[in-house]
């Protein structure tokens, strides 16, 4: 990884502060997967961003829908925004993308990270996806490497590489705000899960230590909350000074090696996702449902006794 980026990251952040420029943020939680999805804008030019969208999906049925999506379409259109970007943090093992729906209605770039192909081809191979499909990130608009460099209006924008729950992981740091995706959780929750194929949960810490390089008083926007025990309230907005002093998990003070031990004793508690099979095959293909087959219907695998 490069460390330079990091040093360009904190400047951001600083630079932001120093100016007020600060990115606005709204954010729209999904109950049913407990995603945060952030529509993220820079009030000057009203150039936006949206950040890993929800696709409705009602397993039992096999239907599909777009409500959550519209409900940021209204959002974006009410406020006069215009989207350059549709970020993902990386292919979700929880829900379903919608960002080819987002860009119909709305336009932008669809962005996720260079080893997206990594994610590709073992899932290319877990679901025998057919000759067809490509397996090089064709399917996304641009993918992004460490320490790339990009803008949403006035406000300055950086990629940051955060492997460790999948080899794919971004964290976006725009302005004085970054967000991690699955990377953090709220301080009161701790980590991501490194138990999934690619992850890992050696690299997963010093993703997070890396991150907690940037100030403290960094806005953390996070894509997922659960409600920890004793808190009644879904909560996806932190800093890092916070997850450095209070994170249960990786806070200041905890080495890599009593992190890995407890993450991967955790890990082997955990159950698969409830809609890991779903959209991993659709968020490989960039939010896309699979080719129809002859008949015009979109198919979903199940793989059986393999995983």
């Amino acid at each position: 990884m490069n460390d330079s980026a990091i040093q360009f990251a904190r400047t951001l952040v600083e630079a932001a502060r120093a100016a007020a420029g600060k990115p606005v943020i709204r954010t729209f939680f999904d109950e049913p997967t407990f995603t945060a999805t952030h529509v993220v804008h820079d009030p000057a030019t009203r150039r936006a961003a949206i950040i890993d969208s929800v696709q409705d999906f009602d397993q039992a049925a096999g239907r599909t829908s777009h409500g959550s999506a519209d409900a940021l379409v209204a959002y974006v259109r009410e406020q006069d925004l215009t989207i350059d970007w549709l970020l993902e943090t990386h292919a979700h093992a929880d829900h379903l993308s919608d960002a080819p729906y987002l860009k119909q209605q709305l336009g932008g770039a669809l962005v996720i990270g260079r080893e997206i192909v990594t994610v590709q081809n073992v899932f290319a191979d877990v679901f025998n996806e057919p000759a067809s499909f490509k397996r090089d990130g064709s399917q996304f608009d641009r993918l992004m490497g460490d320490g790339e460099v990009f803008a949403l209006g006035n406000l300055g924008a950086i990629a940051l590489h955060v492997p460790g729950h999948t080899p794919a992981c971004l964290a976006y740091v725009i302005g004085d705000a970054v967000f991690v995706g699955d990377t953090l959780f709220m301080p009161d929750y701790g980590s991501a899960r490194a138990d999934f194929p690619g992850g890992d949960a050696r690299t997963l810490y010093r993703s997070v230590r890396r991150l907690m390089q940037m100030p403290d008083e960094t806005r953390v926007f996070l894509c997922h909350d659960y409600k920890a025990a004793g808190r009644d309230t879904f909560v996806w907005e932190t800093t890092i000074g916070a997850e450095r002093a209070d994170n249960v998990h990786v806070h200041d003070g905890i080495s890599e090696d009593e992190f890995v031990a407890m993450r991967e004793a955790r890990d082997k508690t955990l159950g698969m996702p409830r809609l890991i099979l779903p959209s991993i095959q659709v968020n490989i293909r960039a939010g896309h449902l699979p080719e129809p087959d002859d008949n015009g219907v979109s198919y979903l695998k199940l793989p059986l006794n393999l995983l």
